[in-house]
């Protein structure tokens, strides 16, 4: 089924601007098709292919998506500079702000091989040495991109991360008292901040092009902007972006020695406890784009399975939060979701069998016994989210009301009406003194949620 959100760009215009824009590589081979690839939050990626020659890959604003704090144009101004300057990023062919040649404004780069999937680049045996360079590789190509001189950048603006994120939790209007918790930390926890520099915004394996010579690209520079370069360091070690990995950058590789490629290469020395303090924003920041991208979807600005599922991880990022704080495990042993057996309707029986779980329960083994293997690339990556999706329902509707009446309970022992009012307290300071008793319960509430998202997460 095609999403009814996505236009598909009509090739006819595509060439028509490119050969417009004085290419040589259209003049010689014309646009041929166009095919659409991934896409993050804010941007479709589409492969356009080209008569007797490898493709270019054209990206485009994605219909819902947060306006950007600069242009296409602008973005392809920026990623010249970055490779001057010794940033491996891919050549710009062309970009355009005008939507009537693809829908939206859009830029068209060179393709570069290699893999982006960060699954596929922390396990696959071809990339294995790639791994062993990758660690010392984001140190240099961090460097180098925040010794970009600010003046040949004069679009980016510069930004306070704190008050980006606490503003933007404000405006999803969605109160997470773990991330109240976190945001007062950070507060009280500040760093000082030196010159503003040029920050990617959005560092991390799959925004990362790699090959058996390890990293290739730099991709995805919507997000850059001025502020304090040790903010890239911290989101590419953020808990979220290790993906399964092991170790603390990317899954992939040691702080100490992420530290020392940066400053080899020209970066300021960063101190590890500095690092931690943005190691923590990169988590809160996660999980408010966590609930902004399910907000993408529910409003129907670009309705997407994959989108509505990310919503669910917010408590992943909590459950982070909550290790990064040394926040205190939980005393109160609540029934975990998804534990009971059998098909008990949480309606209490009102419906027929099959009840909605059971409902559930076929269509995703129809997924995954019958449609999984029937489909290929973005399509099966997609029939996997669903399949996620609908598993979580099922443990929600057989944990029945349990979680709920432990979730009112854990309110009613911090002496709070509901989770709003919990959050609002924490930031207004109510509970500084009282974190013995507000950890563990502020530990039970996400462990509750996860038990539904992602009861694996922590094992």
């Amino acid at each position: 089924m095609r999403n009814p959100n996505v236009t598909e760009p009509a090739i006819d215009s595509i060439g028509s601007f490119l050969a417009g824009a004085a290419t040589e590589i259209v003049a010689c081979h014309p646009p041929v098709g166009v095919r659409r690839l991934s896409g993050g939050a804010s941007r479709e990626t589409f492969q356009v292919e080209l008569h007797e020659a490898l493709p270019l890959i054209m990206q485009r604003v994605r219909a819902g998506a947060l306006s950007a704090t600069f242009s296409m144009e602008d973005e392809a101004v920026l990623l010249r500079v970055a490779r001057s300057h010794g940033v491996p990023v891919a050549s710009v062919i062309a970009a355009i702000d005008d939507p009537s040649v693809a829908g939206s404004a859009a830029l068209f780069l060179a393709f570069v091989a290699g893999e982006t999937l960060p699954k596929r680049i922390l396990a696959d045996p071809a990339l294995e040495s790639a791994r062993g360079l990758l660690t010392k590789q984001c140190g240099e190509a961090l460097a180098w991109i925040h010794q970009i001189p600010v003046r040949d950048v004069t679009h980016l603006r510069a930004q306070d991360p704190l008050e980006v994120v606490r503003t933007l939790l404000d405006v999803l209007d969605e109160p997470h008292p773990v991330f109240e918790l976190a945001l007062r930390w950070l507060a009280a926890h500040r760093p000082n901040t030196p010159p503003p520099a040029v920050v990617h915004g959005d560092f991390r394996l799959g925004n990362l092009m790699v090959g058996e010579d390890g990293l290739r690209a730099v991709l995805d520079w919507e997000l850059a902007h001025l502020g304090d370069p040790r903010e890239d360091l911290g989101w590419l070690c953020a808990p979220a972006w290790r993906f399964g990995g092991a170790h603390p950058v990317g899954g992939f590789g040691t702080i100490p020695e992420l530290l020392s490629a940066y400053t080899q290469a020209g970066g300021a020395a960063v101190e590890e406890d500095d690092l931690r303090w943005w190691v923590v924003l990169a988590t809160v920041r996660w999980g408010a784009i966590c609930i902004l991208q399910a907000n993408t979807h529910l409003s129907g600005a670009s309705r997407s399975v994959e989108l509505a599922v990310i919503g669910r991880r917010v408590c992943e990022t909590e459950h982070d939060l909550l290790d990064l704080l040394d926040v205190p495990p939980s005393g109160h042993g609540d029934p975990v979701a998804g534990a009971t057996s059998g098909s008990a309707s949480p309606s209490g029986g009102v419906h027929d069998r099959p009840d909605a779980g059971e409902l559930l329960e076929a269509v995703r083994e129809f997924l995954e016994n019958d449609v999984l293997d029937a489909v290929t690339g973005r399509v099966r990556f997609h029939t996997r989210v669903a399949i996620n999706a609908l598993a979580m329902v099922e443990r929600e509707l057989r944990a029945g009301d349990s979680p709920s009446q432990a979730h009112r309970a854990r309110l009613a022992r911090l002496n709070v009406r509901s989770s709003r009012a919990l959050a609002a307290a924490i930031r207004d300071g109510e509970f500084d003194e009282r974190l013995v008793s507000l950890g563990p319960e502020l530990r039970g509430m996400v462990q509750a949620k996860l038990s539904v998202a992602n009861p694996r997460y922590d094992r």
